[in-house]
């Protein structure tokens, strides 16, 4: 569902410890993946052979901007202070005999930060790699002393989420937290005015919210991978969003055909959090937003 609304305004770099990426799989109490759920999603569609009988009715989004192989590493931020490190990335996989993509992120907090504030948090996605729509959903967050674990099976077909509670009707091609922000990447803003906004709706837990992602300007940045031109976003969730924020929160992400995101910087209660890219490989094409 995506509709635009006219209101309101390769360098490659390492030395940053990478420790706490190792762990992104390992974290506490937290289940593996299981093969069985990516190969068979609950909400694909199969006839008795097996094989997927709607597959001609779903859509289908040009996609130049990310594919299997891009891994993106940033440094965040707090404060002034490195404190975390997240990584993005994509691998190939199957659901039914539907090609599809793996998306994962994780976010862990660095050693000496776990002494005043453990962070362990791992979502992936099971994404159409020709529709960008997600099938299914994981959520594993690991903050202090707070843990959840989320899962939701999304059938595209019959417009049925099913998740441990039980199940909850969709709209058409619905986005999840993490397939969300992957969609916003095929996204053409060229034609848009800063201002101007770009309308996904997002399920999480229960319920299908909106989210808005506004287009703010353009503009350049340079992190430790880079100096890139920038395309500025802010993405306005009212729930569920995986950079839901209690501040304004902007991300800078290349102004070309990849769209890959560079920034990320939002307020909070106190202080704010700034992630920086600092590694990145495995790109769908060549970045033209490179600043020469």
């Amino acid at each position: 569902m995506l509709n635009r609304d006219t209101t309101g305004p390769s360098r490659q770099s390492a030395g940053l410890s990478g420790d706490s990426a190792s762990r992104g799989g390992q974290m506490r109490g937290v289940p593996k993946d299981s093969a069985a759920p990516w190969g068979q999603v609950r909400g694909a569609p199969k006839d008795s052979a097996g094989a997927l009988t709607a597959a001609d009715t779903l859509r289908r989004i040009g996609n130049k901007a990310f594919g299997s192989g891009e891994y993106l590493r940033f440094d965040v931020g707090y404060l002034g202070v490195s404190a975390g490190e997240a990584v993005l990335t994509v691998t190939d996989t199957a659901c039914s005999g539907r090609k599809c993509l793996k998306l994962s992120f994780t976010l862990n907090s660095k050693p000496f930060f776990n002494i005043f504030y453990r962070v362990e948090d791992r979502y992936s996605t099971l994404i159409d790699s020709l529709g960008i729509f997600p099938w299914r959903f994981e959520q594993h967050i690991r903050e202090g002393g707070f843990a959840r674990d989320f899962t939701a099976d999304f059938d595209q077909v019959n417009h049925v989420a099913t998740t441990s509670e039980g199940e909850h009707p969709i709209p058409p091609y619905v986005q999840d937290m993490l397939s969300a922000f992957y969609f916003s990447r095929t996204v053409d803003y060229s034609g848009l005015k800063p201002g101007e906004k770009i309308h996904l709706q997002n399920f999480y837990k229960d319920s299908t919210y909106e989210l808005d992602v506004k287009f703010r300007g353009r503009q350049s940045v340079e992190v430790e991978a880079g100096a890139f031109r920038c395309l500025v976003i802010e993405p306005l969730a009212r729930e569920g969003g995986l950079f839901k924020s209690e501040g304004k929160l902007f991300l800078w992400i290349t102004d070309d055909d990849r769209r890959m995101p560079v920034r990320v910087s939002t307020k909070i209660a106190i202080g704010s959090v700034d992630s920086e890219l600092v590694e990145y490989r495995g790109i769908n094409g060549p970045i033209d937003a490179i600043v020469k």
